[in-house]
């Protein structure tokens, strides 16, 4: 049984830090963000699958000759109480370490949602008190501010959309369109439940470089997406002047997709570079590998897991 947990170990390895970092520091991303952002999706829940699989299934390893018996075998060790007698140390280290792990990844992401929703509300409460609702969209709110501001709200009770009376009076009809259009794609893509899971990712393990770097290219490709939409309805040309003239549109604030003024940033400088017309859609022979890749990754581990008590049942 010893085979499922170092190849689940060394993929747990490989998905905490060369396939990573090689998605990031690919180019293809930028020709088709919502691969890459499948991609990550399933980089991530591999990574934890594999981790927390690599450690149950090497404690369990005393107690049965795959996954289903080895459990059976520990609960039974349990009810007649010689489980510790059983397991070595590093055994009982590896359960342990397996329960924690889960423990921790799941609470962080519950009280990730908590805090998000109650910032979400705050912010809510802070905008009918602040901003003024627009006459032709009721689930618009205008704030009064010279700044070009820009972003979403998304709310179990209703989403809403904010502009600023300073960003309504700098663009033009087609760049307002694009921006709105830009908006109601995080919104109609639930692109906020995305991002609440990496987050949720990087509070769990800030230490590591990885969760950090994730949750930032998956902001950008998040971006990517939604400047997809506002493409279906305008120009290129209007979009990318609506980003230049708005500074750091879509910048990713703690509780909404924000823009705000200031110089461009790296991730609005990337934007606009791919509405020039320069970089051409991902193939469709690239498009097929990068869905067999996501599909691996989440199927590797599975098996790893899964596989030997089926042969074991087939035999």
């Amino acid at each position: 049984m010893l085979t499922a947990p170092i190849a689940l170990a060394l993929l747990a390895v490989a998905l905490a830090w060369p396939v990573p970092l090689w998605l990031a520091h690919s180019r293809w991303p930028t020709r088709a963000p919502g691969l890459a952002l499948l991609l990550w999706q399933s980089i991530a829940l591999a990574g934890g699958l594999s981790m927390i699989g690599a450690l149950l299934t090497y404690g369990l390893v005393p107690f049965g000759t795959d996954l289903v018996s080895g459990v059976s075998g520990f609960f039974d060790a349990v009810i007649r109480r010689d489980a510790a007698a059983r397991a070595g140390l590093l055994h009982v280290a590896a359960l342990a370490g397996a329960a924690l792990l889960s423990i921790h990844l799941l609470l962080n992401l519950a009280l990730t949602v908590i805090r998000t929703d109650r910032d979400r509300r705050r912010h809510r409460r802070l905008l009918e008190l602040l901003g003024r609702q627009d006459p032709a969209n009721p689930r618009t709110r205008i704030l009064d501010s010279p700044l070009p501001v820009a972003y979403c709200l998304p709310g179990s009770s209703g989403s809403v959309t904010v502009f600023s009376a300073g960003l309504l009076d700098l663009l033009n009809e087609d760049e307002l369109l694009a921006v709105t259009e830009h908006e109601r794609a995080h919104l109609g893509q639930r692109h906020d439940l995305v991002l609440v899971a990496f987050r949720a990712w990087h509070a769990s393990l800030p230490w590591f470089p990885v969760a950090y770097r994730a949750e930032r290219e998956v902001g950008l490709l998040i971006e990517m997406l939604a400047d997809d939409r506002a493409r279906n309805h305008v120009e290129d040309s209007a979009l990318a002047r609506a980003i230049a003239l708005v500074g750091n549109a879509g910048e990713q604030s703690g509780i909404a997709l924000a823009a705000s003024s200031g110089d461009l940033r790296p991730q609005s400088v990337t934007r606009i570079a791919r509405l020039d017309g320069a970089i051409r859609p991902l193939g469709s022979l690239a498009r097929a590998t990068a869905v067999i890749a996501a599909v691996a990754l989440l199927g590797v581990p599975t098996a790893l897991l899964l596989l030997p008590t089926i042969l074991a049942a087939l035999a």
